[in-house]
C-alpha cells in the first residue's frame, strides 16, 4: 500500500536512501532534511513494514521533481519503484503541476515510466540549488530524465 510518510518513518526513510547513498546511487539525507521535507514522501508499507520510499518536490508552477525513489533490496523487481513513481505522479497532477523530472542513473527504469532524456541545462537553475552541496557538483554524472503529465 503506498501512502503518505509519517514521522514514524523519518528514520526507515533515512535507512532505505542510505543503502543507496553508500553506493553513491543517491544523495544522503539528514534526517533534519527528512523531517522538514516530510510532506513530500511516499512510503510502500506492506505486512512486511516499508519496503520503498520516494518523494515529489515541486520546483516550480509547472515543473516538479521525483526525488529519493529508494526500493530496499529483497523488494526491487516488485513493481514498487513504479507504484511509488505513479503516486507522485498523481500527487503532481493534483497539485496541477504539468511536467516531472528526475536526476537518475537508472534510465531504463524511468523510460519505462515514460520519461525521456532531456539535457539538464534545460532545467531551471532553482533546480540546482540541492547541487550546489552534492559532492559530484559540478561534475555531476546523473541523466536528467523528463515527463509530461497527462491531466
Amino acid at each position: 500500500m503506498i501512502r503518505p510518510a509519517l514521522i514514524k518513518d523519518v528514520k526507515i526513510i533515512q535507512k532505505a536512501l542510505d543503502h543507496y547513498a553508500k553506493q553513491g546511487l543517491l544523495l544522503p539525507r539528514s534526517l533534519n532534511d527528512l523531517y522538514d521535507n516530510l510532506r513530500d514522501f511516499v512510503v510502500d508499507d506492506s505486512e512486511n513494514g516499508i519496503l520503498g520510499v520516494s518523494s515529489l518536490h515541486v520546483c516550480w508552477d509547472d515543473l516538479g521533481e521525483i526525488r529519493s525513489l529508494a526500493v530496499l533490496p529483497p523488494a526491487t523487481k516488485q513493481g514498487i519503484g513504479s507504484r511509488l513513481v505513479s503516486a507522485c505522479e498523481a500527487e503532481a497532477r493534483r497539485l496541477g503541476l504539468q511536467r516531472v523530472f528526475t536526476l537518475t542513473y537508472q534510465e531504463n527504469f524511468f523510460a519505462r515510466q515514460g520519461y525521456q532524456v532531456t539535457d539538464k541545462n534545460l532545467l531551471p537553475h532553482k533546480v540546482w540549488r540541492d547541487c550546489l552541496s552534492c559532492v559530484k557538483f559540478p561534475d555531476c554524472d546523473e541523466i536528467a530524465m523528463i515527463k509530461t503529465l497527462q491531466v
